[in-house]
Parts: C-alpha cells; sequence; structure tokens
C-alpha cells in the first residue's frame, strides 16, 4: 500500500508582495496568491486528498490554503510547525531595517545561534519544526496501521510555511544543499515525501 506525507507552503501573501519578514504575524493570502492556488490546482498539481488526513499551523495563510486546495476540511492544528518568529523585526523590510546594528549583526551571522531581539534563532526555530514533524509522522503512522487492514493508501497533507518545509527536508537529507534554505519550496508548492515500511526513502517535487 502506499503511504505519504505531502508538505505544500501556503500561497503568496501579502507579506511576501511587500518583501516583509514575517513569520508569526498572521498574515492573509494576497489576490495573486489565492489566483495563483485556484491555477495549480484546477491542473492538478496537488496530491489527492482522498481519504487524507490534514494538518495545518492554524495561522490564516495556511487555513486559507487548505480550503482552496482541497476545500472544506477537518483538520488538527500543530502550532510547532509554524513559521520562525522574527522578533522585532517582524512586518518590517531590508529597507526599514538595515540602519540598525542588530539586524546587521543578525543578517551577517555565520552560525545558527543569532536571534533576532525577542525572535528565535535558526537552531531554535528548527528544533521546534522537528518537534511538530515528528508529531505528523507518528499520527502518519497511526493512520497507516488503521489502514492497512482495509488495503486502504495513507494520505497525510500538511499545509504550512517556507522555511517550515526548508527544515524538514534538510533534517531528512541533511548535507544536500549549503543550508536549509537550498530546498525552499515557491509559494502554493512543496514535497510529497514517499514511504515504504513507515521510513521515508523518497520525495518528489511539485
Amino acid at each position: 500500500m502506499k503511504s505519504q506525507i505531502a508538505l505544500i507552503r501556503h500561497g503568496i501573501t501579502t507579506g511576501n508582495v511587500r518583501r516583509l519578514y514575517y513569520g508569526a504575524t498572521d498574515v492573509p493570502l494576497a489576490q495573486k496568491g489565492i489566483d495563483e492556488l485556484k491555477r495549480l490546482r484546477d491542473e492538478g498539481v496537488y496530491p489527492d486528498g482522498t481519504g487524507a488526513q490534514f494538518f495545518t499551523t492554524g495561522l490564516g495563510r495556511t487555513l486559507q490554503t487548505l480550503e482552496l486546495i482541497y476545500g472544506e476540511q477537518p483538520h488538527e492544528i500543530i502550532e510547532d510547525l509554524r513559521e520562525i518568529n522574527f522578533g522585532d523585526f517582524e512586518m518590517k523590510c531590508y529597507e526599514e531595517l538595515m540602519e540598525y546594528e542588530e539586524y546587521r549583526d543578525w543578517i551577517t551571522a555565520t552560525n545558527d545561534t543569532k536571534a533576532p531581539p525577542n525572535g528565535e534563532s535558526i537552531r531554535e526555530f528548527s528544533e521546534r519544526v522537528i518537534r511538530g514533524f515528528k508529531e505528523v509522522r507518528a499520527r502518519h503512522s497511526i493512520r497507516s496501521l488503521e489502514l492497512r487492514h482495509h488495503e486502504q493508501d495513507a494520505r497525510s497533507i500538511v499545509i504550512c510555511h517556507g522555511g517550515t518545509i526548508s527544515s524538514i527536508m534538510n533534517y531528512i537529507w541533511p548535507g544536500v544543499h549549503d543550508n536549509m534554505y537550498g530546498w525552499l519550496p515557491n509559494p502554493g508548492h512543496g514535497y510529497l515525501l514517499l514511504l515504504e515500511d513507515d521510513g521515508i526513502c523518497r520525495h518528489e517535487e511539485f
């Protein structure tokens, strides 16, 4: 039987359009993002959601994306899968921040432990995200066992964030890219993880 977990990045937001640092802030989809998700959905880009269990991070942009792609679906919220918290830099752009020494120190840091004021470091963020992903894996394993006796495919679909997906992929396949952001999917896109014997064996990009 097939077993798969889809990681889907939410659509383009007003924060993307304005080139803002945002993660913890509940920013809605932009009209451009809504239109793009509908186009991708109609082109059949997304994994089949039949019988799937769905997960979001509870932020509006993930809820909007879920409904646009798959319609109204019951889903579990896993807050550990939320995007990185940029702290005092939230909802500000490069041009607004570049004059501040704290910002320059942060963007030029060569380690993953430097955090924005009142925000998260890359290390803290990744550790949180992996906790959330392990929760998804545990629930997916239970679902696989339940469906195995009925000869049905096990599908889990996670609507989350670009940094979240990058961190998960880097955790599963470390060293493929220079850093985790080499895995960053475009808004509305993501990866399909294919499992065998409850282990992730390969992935497909969509």
